[in-house]
């Protein structure tokens, strides 16, 4: 049986690199999507459907993610042996002045609620089926420390702080947990393309080269530049 990749907001920019990297590793994937709409939406932007099986939650609820952790339990859906998530907010220029109170809790319901639901409500069933080489990632950015947009800057920042966290539970379990720190623009394909950024099939090798590699473990991948990609640069997060 092959392993499966648990992806957290598989149908954005980085989601869909995190599809492409499991597929290409020899990996099948469990993606999480809102709708019927955001599957086909995943398909396209990967290419083909094959080796993915999608499955409707709102990972923005707290029950969103256990939800489908208990029908892998229950046997409706396939084990997995790893996880991905990168579940994001706005990603806008608006001062802090003009951020009401509304827009504040959307973005950190979206950004640092759902990656903590998605640590939360795996990590136990990881743990569990004790696989040798599980792994549990989270794909951070660098606004989170430069603010040049403060919106995701505030919501990206408590993410490096359970990222180290989640880190140090799993350090002798089966789990290597590590976060990807991402300081450039990565967009599907299509729209790299059109925009001379870096695309999701180019950041996929990152992704490919931590589940490859199982020293690291407990460590912030830091993706400076194009240059990092597949020359992986990686520090203990403590």
């Amino acid at each position: 049986m092959p392993e499966h990749v648990l992806v957290i907001g598989a149908t954005g920019n980085i989601g869909v690199a995190a599809v492409k990297a499991a597929l290409n590793s020899g990996r099948q994937v469990l993606a999480i999507v809102r709708n019927q709409a955001s599957a086909e939406k995943l398909y396209k932007h990967v290419g083909s459907s094959e080796g993915i099986q999608v499955i409707e939650a709102d990972v923005t609820s707290d029950t969103g993610v256990k939800s489908v952790v208990d029908q892998v339990k229950a046997g409706k859906l396939p084990a997995f042996q790893h996880v991905y998530t990168c579940v994001g907010g706005e990603y806008t220029n608006v001062p802090l002045k003009s951020i009401t109170t509304e827009r504040l809790r959307k973005n950190m319901n979206m950004s640092l609620e759902a990656n903590f639901f998605a640590y939360r409500d795996t990590i136990e069933y990881l743990q569990e089926q004790n696989h040798p080489d599980s792994t549990w990632t989270i794909c951070t950015g660098s606004q989170g420390d430069m603010a040049i947009f403060a919106l995701p800057a505030i919501t990206q920042g408590p993410l490096f702080s359970m990222a180290t966290a989640a880190a140090r539970e799993n350090e002798k379990t089966n789990v290597r947990v590590n976060e990807v720190y991402l300081m450039f623009r990565v967009e599907v394909d299509e729209d790299a393309a059109q925009h001379g950024v870096t695309s999701s099939s180019e950041f996929a090798a990152v992704y490919e080269g931590i589940l490859s590699n199982p020293e690291i473990r407990s460590s912030r991948v830091r993706v400076a530049s194009p240059a990092d990609i597949k020359d992986l640069k990686w520090a203990k997060k403590y």
